[in-house]
């Protein structure tokens, strides 16, 4: 389905500011990953759009003006999730709002703090995971939970193809999307085994982070995998750090560590992620370096407790 841009609002779900109609020539309103795919062919100019909570900050800043959008808010097949093979494979569609319930929390715990943290009400209930991850700011709530969890991507593409890449390949710009392509589905390990999000922003409750931390235990592989995001335009994992922590855990006992050992976690990540940029070494670095140490440290001890 093509409107034009009269009816160019309803692209994007969540509310838009009066003249973001006039953003875009046309809006296509696909019902299908394939639909969509289609449309994005026969338009190589056209900008998918789920929430556009990113892409309507952009038109109205005067960064974005796309020609066409291809709206994916239709696509029923993107918007939960299912179970595959010890995995979830969970939707493009799926909104922060719809992963911030209960019963998503019971299964991927950190994904869904995450998504509660990600903004007020109206960004929650906008925003989608597959949004999230194809924007891939900085500051995104998502990305260090799904680089902890070593999340795969399902890219879908002409023709009905479909590949995998992992998440972290597209955040770091190892792997792209090609013409025509979309991110269709995330498939996440289902550990049984607990997870932490903890984000340090600037002001009181939800805000943009100035830094965050996914970490899970993997007790089946007896790893812990621990993801610093904002500090980097891509989330950052200290691997010296996790191999370094795991090998102190006594994974077939209490699972406990000493302060200390919690202590040095926690600056053996944050030196890792925020390294001295010369000589002397800012405040704002410092402080930076500071803020990362305490959130990996209180992301440790929580799993291991939990």
């Amino acid at each position: 389905m093509t409107t034009h841009a009269p009816h160019a609002s309803h692209a994007a779900q969540g509310p838009q500011p009066p003249h973001a109609a006039q953003a875009a020539q046309s809006v296509t309103l696909p019902t299908s990953l394939d639909e969509a795919v289609a449309a994005l062919t026969a338009m190589p100019a056209a900008v998918p759009v789920a929430g556009g909570t990113d892409l309507m900050a952009a038109v109205n800043a005067g960064l974005l003006r796309p020609a066409a959008l291809v709206g994916l808010g239709r696509i029923n097949e993107i918007r939960g999730w299912q179970y595959q093979d010890g995995h979830a494979l969970l939707g493009a569609g799926l909104t922060h709002a719809r992963m911030g319930r209960p019963d998503f929390a019971a299964l991927i715990p950190a994904l869904a703090a995450a998504a509660r943290a990600a903004g007020p009400p109206q960004i929650r209930n906008a925003g989608t995971l597959g949004g999230n991850i194809a924007t891939a700011a900085p500051t995104g709530d998502a990305l260090p939970v799904l680089a902890a969890l070593e999340a795969m991507l399902i890219i879908v593409g002409p023709g009905g193809s479909r590949r995998e890449i992992p998440v972290s390949h597209l955040l770091a710009g190892r792997e792209m999307l090609r013409p025509g392509e979309l991110i269709g589905f995330v498939r996440v390990p289902l550990l049984h085994a607990p997870q932490v999000f903890l984000k340090a922003t600037g002001r009181t409750g939800p805000g943009r982070a100035l830094a965050s931390v996914g970490l899970v235990l993997d007790p089946a592989r007896r790893g812990v995998r621990c993801a610093v995001g904002a500090v980097a335009p891509m989330p950052l994992r200290p691997l010296e750090a996790e191999q370094w922590v795991a090998s102190l855990i006594d994974w077939d006992g209490e699972r406990t560590l000493a302060p200390e050992a919690l202590e040095a976690f926690g600056e053996y990540v944050a030196a890792a992620c925020v390294p001295d940029q010369g000589e002397p070494v800012s405040s704002g670095v410092l402080h930076l370096r500071r803020t990362v140490a305490v959130l990996a440290r209180r992301a440790l001890g929580r799993a291991l407790t939990s």
